[in-house]
């Protein structure tokens, strides 16, 4: 049986996107990997549901142009039950990028460029 353990964004500044994640998504560090020589940082994020899935921030030392997303037809998706207030939240925050009132949901962009998709719970 196979199943997903984690997800990965490259990021240019890992104490930005570190205060970006724990703000929009609530999500914290559960664990991390220095490399000897410090040339490069991974961060695992977990959600406070504890569920198995985390995202993987990489921050590469010598990296400093930003990552090309091309036309950003990929991105990460939660859900929530909190949907109205998350909104309101992500709105304040002025990290929405995208809305879909037909389907129900929106896209928010992470300091990287990042699109993040949210979907409220299904009951």
């Amino acid at each position: 049986m196979i199943t997903f353990n984690h997800f990965n964004f490259n990021v240019l500044d890992l104490d930005r996107s570190l205060a970006f994640y724990k703000e929009a998504l609530n999500l914290s560090p559960a664990r991390e990997k220095d490399a000897q020589d410090g040339s490069f940082k991974l961060v695992y994020l977990a959600d406070e549901a504890g569920s198995p899935f985390q995202l993987e921030l990489t921050w590469l030392r010598d990296r400093t142009e930003p990552y090309n997303l091309g036309e950003c037809e990929f991105h990460l998706a939660f859900h929530t039950g909190e949907y109205d207030a998350l909104y309101a939240k992500h709105k304040a925050m002025g990290c929405i990028c995208f809305e879909n009132p037909a389907m129900g949901i929106y896209f928010i962009t992470d300091p990287d460029g990042y699109w993040i998709e949210i979907v409220p719970e299904t009951k």
